[in-house]
């Protein structure tokens, strides 16, 4: 079982497999909404769970032109959603699984635009971060819906060094920073361990 960030950078197909998952499982929630579910808050403060959609579309369609070596920031930018926003997440979580599924992707560098005004990085280290939102935004999606998230403890076990690698301080404190400041939950594990890590109550609406 994959147990540190190291092991997961290295594994190759299981962090494939592993980003599908999570990504997968976010599928599955998002189509269980109904247009007028489109309004709910979320646990991304300050936004509904429209805003929260069209941030995970465009970070898919963001996610996939990266991995084709493309840094452009256009298409990382949300637009409005479409009449059918269940459909154009869908397509959106295909292209960008399709992307990192193609031979060769991972031994490629990738360019984040949105990332410290532009960074390249292994695609290994991208698809890592793609994961660990993924897994993420799975939870903000069914809390907003009031739905259940359920993933394997092998993939809660390989995500949780990702989480404790993202860095903390003074960042995390800023007006629409990806996550907040950690949140101290003594005790906590497996999916409710990343979410405090990366700023979320387990709990919330609490």
């Amino acid at each position: 079982m994959i147990s540190t960030y190291e092991e997961l950078l290295a594994s190759g197909p299981e962090l494939i497999d592993f980003d599908a998952r999570a990504v997968r499982t976010s599928i599955d929630i998002v189509s269980r909404l109904h247009l007028d579910d489109l309004d709910a808050p979320t646990p991304c403060a300050g936004w509904a769970l429209r805003d929260l959609l069209e941030h995970m579309i465009a970070q898919h369609r963001g996610f996939a032109a990266a991995a084709h070596g493309e840094g452009g920031i256009a298409a990382w930018k949300p637009q409005p959603l479409s009449a059918d926003p269940i459909g154009e997440y869908r397509d959106a979580a295909e292209q960008v699984l399709a992307a990192f599924a193609e031979p060769g992707a991972l031994q490629r560098q990738m360019p984040l635009p949105e990332i410290q005004g532009g960074i390249v990085i292994p695609a290994s280290l991208g698809v890592s971060f793609h994961f660990i939102d993924y897994v993420v935004h799975a939870w903000d999606v069914a809390r907003s819906l009031d739905v259940p998230v359920d993933f394997d403890a092998d993939l809660l076990t390989a995500a949780l060094p990702v989480a404790e690698a993202v860095p903390r301080g003074e960042a995390r404190e800023v007006p629409g920073a990806s996550f907040a400041p950690l949140i101290e939950t003594p005790g906590a594990s497996g999916l409710d361990r990343i979410l405090a890590v990366l700023g979320r109550s387990p709990g919330w609406p609490k």
